[in-house]
């Protein structure tokens, strides 16, 4: 997978995580998980662009470290809301997946530079 596709495809699940905290309850809760998800995942959008522009080996490799960190808490966060049943949508479980998978392909993208 090139830099664009990948990039299009965290952008794509970053919007589809935003689009999913919608339908968390309107409680503590689902604000709170909202909030941390939503952070995360946008690091992960931001972060990842940033590495496109990296200065050297060593920078891509710590902006790649970061995108990785982060993918990994959104895939925590949207286990806690799987687990605890908050959301009753199919999409959860693509974007689940979806974070496992972007997590694995960012890792092999910095094993490859």
């Amino acid at each position: 997978m090139n830099r664009k596709t990948l990039g299009e495809r965290v952008k794509q699940f970053n919007v589809a995580v935003i689009k999913l905290c919608e339908l968390l309850p309107r409680n503590a809760i689902g604000f709170e998980l909202s909030k941390q998800l939503i952070r995360s995942v946008g690091s992960v959008g931001a972060n990842y662009r940033a590495s496109v522009r990296a200065k050297s080996k060593a920078d891509f490799i710590y902006k790649i470290q970061i995108v990785l960190e982060e993918a990994d808490e959104s895939h925590y966060w949207l286990e806690v809301i799987q687990q605890l049943g908050l959301v009753d949508s199919p999409t959860l479980n693509v974007l689940v997946q979806e974070a496992y998978e972007l997590t694995a392909k960012t890792a092999k993208s910095n094993i490859k530079k």
